[in-house]
């Protein structure tokens, strides 16, 4: 599974950054950076939460 989003919908809340921060990132201009790659097995509960939680909808997981 993999994690991806949409930056134009992005606005930069931090709420996927609280949840699963080993994957979720803000660098210095707030513009939201996204570990490559697969997600572990035991990240993927905490990446369909951190989705969940975006108050944007900018977020989506993809297999």
């Amino acid at each position: 599974m993999k994690v991806g989003v949409d930056p134009l919908l992005c606005e930069a809340h931090g709420e996927c950054m609280s949840i699963l921060p080993e994957v979720f990132d803000l660098d210095d201009d707030e513009v939201l950076q996204i570990r490559g790659g697969e997600l572990a097995p035991a990240e993927e509960a905490l990446a369909e939460r951190a989705v969940a939680s975006c108050p944007m909808g900018a977020l989506r997981l993809s297999r």
